[in-house]
């Protein structure tokens, strides 16, 4: 199996002639095989509200969970190739979205790139959050995947 080498988004993310769910997921098996990108993450809190962000270096491909809510998705620095059920799409920060239940996604971060996902919610416990927002998946990884 071919390495997708660093700063070229596999073909997973190339075009929009496929449906990307299936391609994800096969994107996401062959991530699982390869070495894994440190992507630090910030936890905040507010009142009625999560955020929970990521710095993607540059050049990493990574797969996100499936989430149970509606929520909004920040590209608040950086340029990615991000494909969701909808398609693909070149987006530079800043940029957001509204994300809908049952969404899965995979990105390709052509810059360092600063990514928030904003969940309504009172909850702090980061287990229990995970339990109430992400939706299990057979074989899902137990965090982000990245390629570096």
């Amino acid at each position: 199996m071919m390495r997708t080498p660093r700063n070229a988004p596999p073909a997973a993310l190339q075009g929009n002639e496929v449906q990307p769910t299936p391609s994800i997921r096969r994107l996401e098996s062959v991530l699982r095989t390869m070495p894994q990108a440190e992507i630090p993450t910030e936890h905040t809190f507010g009142p009625g509200f999560y955020a929970r962000t990521i710095t993607i270096p540059a050049g990493c491909t990574l797969t996100g969970k499936v989430h149970a809510t509606e929520h909004i998705f920040f590209l608040s620095r950086g340029e990615m190739l991000l494909a969701t059920d909808d398609g693909t799409q070149h987006v530079r920060a800043p940029y957001q979205v509204v994300c809908r239940p049952g969404m899965k996604r995979a990105g390709h971060a052509l810059t360092e790139s600063v990514c928030t996902n904003v969940h309504i919610t009172a909850e702090t416990d980061l287990l229990r959050l995970e339990a109430d927002l992400i939706i299990p998946e057979l074989e899902a990884p137990q965090t982000m995947e990245a390629l570096p």
